[in-house]
């Protein structure tokens, strides 16, 4: 069953925001100098807080339900610029129930290119 594509937009405020609340105070993630200095295209969102939002993704597509896992492999940045923000979009695919338990593969991409590598969600509904 395919999902319908969530889209969620990433400002550096949301940035500022994470990073209190996670304790990732790295300046690559607040800085532009300080990233580009690193090799970075420029400000770029927490790796955790991209996988943050495909699990809000599955969330609203599965409301109540229990996630038994969530993983993924960080493949490239979501750079964010620093007036207005940047979208990042997750679509899903969910298999058929095994055993009361869903598996969504997911698709999460920034400006057409893929942000995360092989996303996938295993959820149990209640």
């Amino acid at each position: 069953m395919t999902l319908e594509t969530r889209v969620f937009t990433v400002t550096r405020a949301d940035l500022v925001r994470y990073a209190a609340a996670s304790g990732d105070h790295n300046p690559i993630h607040q800085d532009e100098d300080v990233a580009r200095s690193v090799g970075l295209p420029g400000v770029i969102a927490h790796g955790m807080y991209t996988m943050a939002l495909a699990a809000r993704a599955v969330g609203e597509w599965f409301p109540g339900a229990e996630v038994v896992s969530l993983g993924c492999k960080f493949t490239n940045p979501v750079v964010v610029p620093a007036e207005g923000g940047v979208d990042v979009e997750v679509a899903g695919e969910a298999k058929e129930p095994v055993d009361g338990l869903t598996t969504v593969a997911l698709t999460v991409t920034c400006g057409g290119q893929k942000v995360l590598g092989m996303p996938k969600a295993v959820i149990r509904a209640t």
